[in-house]
């Protein structure tokens, strides 16, 4: 019976890994004993130069799922594949998660794409000259170097003791200076 485990791999290298291993197994003949080899993944929104980008993020990285049949060929195939550190579980041992934890992995990404984003309007851009209105910098005035939607965190220049000084500030704190 087929069961989920979690394969810890080298950070980066989670979907190379999967390759890797649905490659190796369809080589060796043991498609049977892997199910499924997922890289939970979830789309967000950040901001690059000003303008909204769609991209994906690792929801887990550094962890891979697998739908394995455990046997010893299969344990060795996961085991032996380049960039995999070993298996989620006591002394290394792969310990199964049950469906549900399975499914609230793949669940908590589903959930996270269908949650509606806040939507936030801010009247300032990059490069517009705002007020801090509160906090260790309020009545400073700066520049906005970046703005982090999903953060909902500004950046600000503002000049202390002749020096501009990065300053990362709530949305809710500075206002556009008119």
């Amino acid at each position: 019976m087929a069961r989920w485990y979690i394969i810890h791999a080298y950070s980066g290298f989670e979907n190379k890994v999967r390759d890797a291993i649905i490659s190796e197994a369809e080589r060796l003949g043991l498609s049977e004993g892997v199910e499924a080899v997922e890289v939970p993944t979830e789309t967000v929104t950040e901001v690059k130069r000003g303008k909204k980008v769609q991209v994906e993020r690792k929801f887990m990285p550094g962890y891979v799922l697998a739908k394995l049949n455990m046997t010893d060929d299969v344990y060795h195939l996961v085991k032996n594949t380049p960039k995999v550190t070993g298996f989620l579980g006591n002394n290394n041992k792969p310990q199964p998660i049950s469906e549900r934890e399975a499914a609230r992995y793949f669940g908590g990404v589903e959930e996270a794409r269908a949650a509606p984003k806040k939507d936030i309007s801010v009247d300032y851009e990059i490069g517009d000259q705002v007020k801090v209105l509160d906090g260790p910098f309020a009545s400073f005035n700066g520049l906005v170097e970046e703005l982090d939607f999903d953060k909902q965190k500004v950046k600000v220049s503002v000049s202390i003791f002749g020096r501009a000084t990065p300053v990362e500030l709530d949305f809710e704190q500075v206002e556009l200076v008119k």
